[in-house]
C-alpha cells in the first residue's frame, strides 16, 4: 500500500474522542487507538497500540501472546469504518459499517505485546453504501496481516 500520494491528508491525528463519535465500538472491541491520517475518499493510517493488558492475550496463547489474526482484520474494517463514516460525514449519526465479506485474508508475522499495529485501508471500489477495502497491517514496517474485504453502510437494528 502506497504511503505517497500527490493528495494531502484532508485529516491528521485524529484522536480518540474522534474515533468514538465515528464508531460504535468500546472496550474491549475497540481496536483502533488513534487515525495519523485519512485522505477523505481514498485512504487512512490509523494505529493499534498493542498492550499485555488485552483480553484475548489471556488464552491466546498463555506464555506466547500473539494477536489473533481474525483481530487484525477487525481492526482493519474498524479504520475502514472510520474512513467511511469521515468521507460520508456521517459522524455522531449512528450509522453503522458492517462486514459483507473477507477475501484473501493472508497472516505474515506474529503480533505481540508492546507492538504498535499501523493499520492503512483505501477503498478500492464504492457503489451507494456498499464499499470494497484493501488493508495491510504492519509492525515497524513488516506486514503481518493483508485482506480485501467489502462493507456496507446502514442504519442500527431497530
Amino acid at each position: 500500500m502506497s504511503e505517497v500520494s500527490g493528495t494531502a491528508p484532508d485529516v491528521v491525528d485524529y484522536n480518540i474522542g474522534k474515533i468514538l463519535q465515528a464508531l460504535p465500538h468500546r472496550y474491549p472491541l475497540l481496536l483502533v487507538d488513534r487515525v495519523r491520517s485519512i485522505t477523505l475518499g481514498e485512504r487512512i493510517h490509523a494505529v493499534k497500540a498493542v498492550t499485555m493488558n488485552e483480553q484475548f492475550f489471556q488464552g491466546h496463547f498463555p506464555g506466547a501472546p500473539i494477536m489473533p489474526g481474525v483481530l487484525q482484520i477487525e481492526a482493519l474494517a474498524q479504520a475502514a469504518g472510520i474512513l467511511g463514516i469521515e468521507t460520508m460525514e456521517l459522524a455522531g449519526t449512528g450509522k453503522l459499517v458492517i462486514f459483507m465479506g473477507i477475501e484473501n485474508a493472508k497472516f505474515r508475522a506474529p503480533v505481540t505485546p508492546g507492538c504498535l499495529l499501523d493499520l492503512h485501508v483505501e477503498f478500492t471500489q464504492k457503489r451507494s453504501r456498499v464499499y470494497k477495502f484493501k488493508g495491510v497491517a504492519s509492525v515497524e514496517g513488516k506486514t503481518t496481516c493483508e485482506v480485501e474485504f467489502t462493507a456496507m453502510m446502514t442504519d442500527p437494528p431497530a
